[in-house]
C-alpha cells in the first residue's frame, strides 16, 4: 500500500510537470491559429476525453509495447515500467489541461492584444505580460483537473504497465487487488485517500473559476 502511495506520488508530480509543460502551449496555439490542420490536431489531442480505456491501452501498446513504434526508431520498450504508468496517466489528463487552456487564453480580450502589438511587443512579451495574467485561473483550473484525472488512472495503466506491486500498482490499482482480495479496510484507506485529494482538487477548481471579489469603497 505505501509502495502504491509512493509511486502515485511520483506519477502525479511528474505527471502534472508533463501536463503543464504540453498543455500550455498546445492549448494557446489551439486557441490562437485558425485552420484546418489545427482543427484536425484539436481532434486527435481531446480523443483521450471520450475514448475507452482499452482503446487509449491499445494504442499506447502500439507506441511503447514490444514491436511498438518507440521499439521500431529507438529501441525501447517502456511496457511494464513505472515509465508506462506516467506516460499513461499523462496522456488521460493532458485533454483537460488543453481544452481549459485553450477557453482560458480564447476568453482574453483581443483589444489589448492589439494594443500591445501596435506599441511594438513581441508574441513571447504579450504572452508573458498579457495572456498568462489575464488566464492564469482557467489555467491552474484546468491543470488541477488534468491532475486529478490522472491521479485516478486505471484502465490504460492496468493494458500498458500491469498491477506489479512496489512496482506498476498506482492507489487505484492498489484498491482494486485490495477488493479482490478481501482487504476492506485498506480499499476503505486508499479510497478515502483519492476521494480526499479529487475533492481538495474540485475545490480549488471551484475557487479558481468564480469571479473575483471587487471590493468598492467610498470616501
Amino acid at each position: 500500500m505505501i509502495a502504491a502511495i509512493r509511486l502515485s506520488a511520483v506519477v502525479f508530480a511528474i505527471g502534472g510537470i508533463l501536463i503543464l509543460i504540453l498543455g500550455l502551449p498546445i492549448g494557446w496555439m489551439l486557441a490562437r491559429v485558425r485552420g484546418r490542420i489545427w482543427a484536425v490536431i484539436e481532434v486527435i489531442v481531446l480523443l483521450p476525453l471520450v475514448l475507452p480505456p482499452t482503446v487509449l491501452g491499445y494504442y499506447l501498446m502500439n507506441l511503447i509495447g514490444r514491436n511498438g513504434i518507440l521499439e521500431r526508431m529507438f529501441g525501447l520498450n517502456l511496457m511494464f515500467t513505472p515509465m508506462a504508468v506516467i506516460l499513461a496517466a499523462t496522456t488521460v489528463g493532458l485533454p483537460l489541461m488543453i481544452q481549459s487552456t485553450r477557453a482560458a487564453v480564447a476568453s482574453v480580450d483581443p483589444v489589448f492584444i492589439d494594443t500591445a502589438r501596435v506599441l511594438g511587443a513581441g508574441e513571447w512579451r504579450i504572452f508573458l505580460t498579457i495572456t498568462l495574467p489575464l488566464a492564469r485561473r482557467g489555467i491552474l483550473a484546468g491543470w488541477i483537473l488534468g491532475l486529478t484525472r490522472a491521479l485516478g488512472e486505471f484502465g490504460a495503466t492496468l493494458m500498458v504497465a500491469g498491477n506489479i506491486p512496489g512496482k506498476t500498482q498506482t492507489m487505484p490499482l492498489a484498491i482494486y487487488e485490495a477488493i479482490l482480495a478481501g482487504r476492506k479496510d485498506q480499499a476503505f484507506f486508499l479510497v478515502s485517500v483519492m476521494t480526499m485529494v479529487a475533492l481538495f482538487g474540485l475545490l480549488a477548481v471551484r475557487f479558481l473559476e468564480s469571479p473575483a471579489i471587487t471590493v468598492r469603497t467610498t470616501s
